[in-house]
């Protein structure tokens, strides 16, 4: 190491590294909370402060290898205390690691600069070391906050992680270059020009990695909203499809009343009982025929209630269709259509036929429109963002059903409700009264 100056004191690095940790940990989805995450994260501020000082007077061959198990530490800090993966981890480590490496070498130029004739543990150097780093590292997550969506999801896979840590080694590289050594073209030969070199180098990796950041959440936001038109298209096709079907479903009962007459004039009992059964299953189909006073409801409710009929499922409804008069029609396929597919979806796999109920009820309750859904429900949920998450393994390509509910609602200034109670699955949609 250089001899022009002494370098950052071991324990404010291990500090900064563990405040960069709790910064982006706290915007995460965390596994733990309360006294648990208190005792985790002091355990981790133990354990980093411990290592880095006991490596400070290694020889310097020895100083890459400790920086990268300190790294590997964080690490492991911010995948056992949050709900992401192991590409996250990553990446939000390398975001952290030069977080905590830019806030410490500022906050050490601003010593040297103001109190450079002082002890380090002075009052003096306590104070501004709490000044600097709390004002500083709240600058940082209030800017995180903004682009780190409420699950903590960002989808990040192997390409974004290894971009990102190739930025974070190379800003590592080059800030801390005339510490190992003066004598290269781009080190710095006194005090004031390293702590120039290594704060400036470390602002604008972390201002690239920030920049990334926001491209890939931007990315993440467009790849959501593309799923969502794609659902509403799909779901607004299926809608046109079952007006078609329904259309067809009413010739075949004009045609019934002709059925009836050859039915009378047949003698034969045997080819009269298969006729009667024929009859009795395309009245069958014609009864899931929903009239609720709002003609896209009643497509729906019926093209729904005749899938549930092939599988076996219950579909009951009670439903004010003429509240829906000031909605959009591909808001309420949007609305009515996921719901209801998520529903049937789910029951398919429910064993026992008696218990596959889903109920449908859409009244008025003082100024506000209630849509609820619910369904026979085995088993247990877990939650992103106030909603179940998908079961399915692919979690970034599906998913998106419940949250184009909650779009569609949201743009009507509602609100939706999920709950789980007594083998019952309840999604409640609460819209002010729209007319």
């Amino acid at each position: 190491m250089t001899d022009v100056f002494p370098e950052i004191p071991r324990l404010f690095t291990a500090l900064s590294e563990w405040l960069a940790c709790l910064v982006y940990i706290s915007l995460l989805r965390k596994k733990y909370s309360g006294f648990k995450l208190v005792v985790l994260m002091s355990m981790a501020l133990i354990i980093q402060s411990s290592f880095l000082i006991s490596t400070g007077s290694l020889p310097i061959y020895f100083w890459i290898p400790s920086m990268l198990l300190a790294v590997f530490m964080m690490g492991v800090l911010i995948y056992v205390a949050t709900e992401v993966s192991y590409y996250e981890a990553g990446y939000f480590v390398v975001k952290a690691f030069v977080a905590a490496e830019l806030v410490a070498s500022f906050q050490w130029q601003l010593h040297f600069y103001l109190l450079r004739n002082q002890s380090t543990y002075s009052f003096s150097g306590l104070l501004l070391l709490i000044i600097t780093y709390g004002v500083v590292y709240f600058i940082i997550w209030y800017l995180e906050k903004q682009h780190i969506p409420k699950d903590g999801l960002l989808g990040i896979k192997p390409r974004e992680f290894w971009s990102s840590a190739t930025i974070g080694v190379a800003i590592f590289f080059i800030s801390n270059l005339s510490f190992v050594s003066v004598r290269t073209p781009f080190s710095g030969q006194y005090t004031t020009e390293i702590l120039n070199i290594r704060t400036l180098v470390d602002f604008g990796g972390f201002a690239i990695l920030f920049a990334y950041h926001v491209q890939l959440n931007e990315l993440r936001v467009r790849h959501e909203l593309e799923a969502m038109q794609n659902i509403f298209k799909y779901q607004y096709t299926q809608y046109q499809q079952s007006k078609e079907s329904i259309d067809l479903i009413n010739f075949k009962y004009h045609d019934l009343k002709h059925q009836l007459i050859a039915l009378k004039a047949e003698t034969d009992p045997a080819k009269r009982e298969a006729f009667i059964d024929e009859m009795q299953d395309e009245i069958k189909m014609f009864e899931a025929q929903h009239k609720t006073g709002h003609h896209v409801l009643d497509t729906l409710l019926t093209m729904k209630h005749l899938t549930c009929l092939k599988n076996n499922i219950t579909l009951t409804a009670v439903a004010d269709g003429q509240l829906l008069n000031g909605m959009d029609v591909k808001d309420i396929v949007t609305i009515f259509g996921n719901a209801l597919d998520n529903a049937i979806e789910y029951e398919r796999k429910v064993k026992d036929n008696d218990k596959r109920l889903i109920h449908v009820l859409l009244k008025k309750q003082h100024q506000f429109t209630i849509i609820q859904i619910e369904n026979y429900f085995e088993g247990q949920l877990h939650y992103q963002d106030g909603l179940p998450s998908t079961t399915k393994k692919n979690k970034y390509i599906h998913g998106y059903g419940i949250k184009s509910i909650r779009h569609t609602a949201e743009k009507y200034g509602g609100t939706v409700q999920i709950s789980e109670k007594n083998q019952w699955f309840k999604m409640i949609i609460l819209l002010p009264h729209v007319r």
